[in-house]
């Protein structure tokens, strides 16, 4: 038997064999496919999406496909990748495509429930964040979609925003950072990292994120809007300080207040805006504004130890001593080398003690710059109104009135002891005690004090000689 009439008997059995080999849905059997191409970038595409290299992947599959339309596992890897980029719709189709080829393969009906999971997950994610609950808005993101679909850029790109969202701003920045290692013109990740850096006052760094994506996207909205508003919150902090600097403290306060109203949200950046307005504020003695900037300012960092001392210098002008030596006293103890703080702190402590004393110029009715001439006519009347005799019904109360007229006479009739007390000297330095105890013009044990009016009572007083 020859070789020509070996082929033909062996040419049924190979006709079999192929008609059996072609039914598999693996394999690629048709006459219009080209199996070599096809076979090697599948192959391309394999080593692509180890890389993560996804986007080439895509392309090699796809020229897989238009070279062999039924090869099987070209669909399952496309679906795959598509998956994992969120890009759910194509997915879903190509999923179903191999189904068609390869009808009841497990992992693939399994992938298919996990897109259709992560496909809701991140509608889900988007409503939770558009209501401004962020942390379920993040459960949704990492625990369900970047686990079926980790290269998920509009997840990924979302964990940024909640992150802004929740005020973590270094996660964001790393977050972010990662995105654009896979690519570097992302306008969106450039946007976000740049808020970032913004919002932990990071602002040269900040403004290179914006004009990096301007220069990609000059009409972009939304980072012209960033980098301008930056820009003009510069300006504005900058002009407040040049007149501090200048003495123009009045123009000062409306830059920091024009600047604070840009944006109420850049804490970082707003602390030191309230400090500069609460210092400017105390310079121009305008107690109670400065009291509320330096509160502000505490409330972003309770630490801010130029703050509390202000705030103490607040309270001094609002005649809180009470709050301002305990302010004062704090600073202290967190800076006890600071003799500037610790001056302060004397201020504030004498202050406290003299507010707790009696106010011999409110007793007798005078301000505070009053000539002896009149001290003394206020003497007289008030003497005359709270005379014990002229006050029988009320006998008590007139006396404890008299001899606080009396001690405040004492004191302010008296040139040094008036000087004295304006210092803020002790009045029991001066044996008078408080008005009290020290005082009795009506004896009973205590210093014995004799008051002389020209011309005397009218109606004559006994008890006492005036003469």
């Amino acid at each position: 038997m020859d070789a020509i009439d070996s082929k033909r008997l062996l040419f049924p059995f190979i006709v079999f064999f192929a008609f059996i080999f072609c039914s598999q849905p693996y394999l690629v059997c048709s006459q219009d496919s080209e199996p070599g191409i096809a076979s090697d970038y599948l192959k391309k595409a394999s080593e692509s999406i180890k890389l993560r290299h996804y986007g080439q992947a895509l392309e090699d599959l796809d020229v897989a496909l238009e070279a062999d339309p039924i090869l099987s596992d070209a669909y399952l890897q496309r679906a795959s990748v598509l998956r994992q980029l969120c890009r759910f719709e194509e997915s879903e189709k190509t999923y179903k495509k191999f189904l068609e080829l390869k009808p009841g393969f497990s992992a693939a009906e399994k992938e298919l429930s996990q897109l259709l999971q992560a496909q809701s997950a991140l509608e889900t994610a988007g409503t939770f964040f558009d209501s401004g609950d962020f942390e379920k808005s993040m459960d949704y993101i990492v625990k369900v979609v970047l686990v079926f679909s980790p290269a998920c850029s509009k997840a990924k790109l979302l964990k940024v925003k909640l992150l802004l969202g929740m005020k973590d701003y270094s996660g964001a920045i790393a977050e972010s950072g990662f995105i654009l290692k896979e690519n570097e013109d992302n306008l969106e990740a450039l946007l976000l990292r740049g808020r970032g850096y913004y919002y932990l006052a990071d602002h040269d760094v900040a403004l290179r994120h914006y004009q990096k994506g301007l220069r990609l996207d000059p009409e972009h909205s939304e980072l012209k809007k960033a980098y301008f508003g930056l820009k003009n919150l510069l300006k504005k902090s900058k002009s407040a300080e040049e007149n501090v600097d200048k003495g123009k403290l009045r123009m000062a306060v409306e830059d920091f207040k024009a600047a604070l109203a840009l944006d109420p949200n850049h804490t970082a950046h707003n602390v030191h805006l309230h400090l500069g307005l609460c210092k400017v504020l105390v310079k121009l003695g305008r107690g109670i504004d400065a009291l509320s900037s330096c509160t502000d300012a505490l409330s972003i960092d309770e630490e801010l130890l130029e703050a509390l001392v202000q705030r103490g210098e607040a309270k001094l002008l609002v005649e809180d001593w009470e709050g301002a030596v305990a302010d004062l006293k704090a600073a202290a103890q967190k800076s006890p080398q600071d003799m500037n703080i610790r001056e302060a702190l004397m201020r504030a402590e004498k202050s406290l003690k003299m507010s707790q004393r009696k106010d011999w110029y409110k007793i007798l009715g005078i301000h505070k710059a009053a000539s002896i001439a009149e001290i003394k006519r206020a003497y007289k009347k008030l003497a005359l109104q709270w005379h014990p005799d002229k006050n029988v019904g009320n006998r008590e109360e007139a006396e404890a009135k008299f001899r606080e007229i009396a001690a405040a006479y004492e004191v302010l009739g008296d040139d040094e002891k008036r000087v004295r007390y304006d210092r803020g000297e002790d009045t029991e330095d001066m044996g008078m005690g408080t008005g009290g105890g020290g005082f009795n013009p009506f004896g009973g044990g205590g210093q014995q004090f004799t008051f002389h009016f020209e011309g005397g009572f009218p109606g004559g007083f006994g008890g006492f000689h005036y003469g």
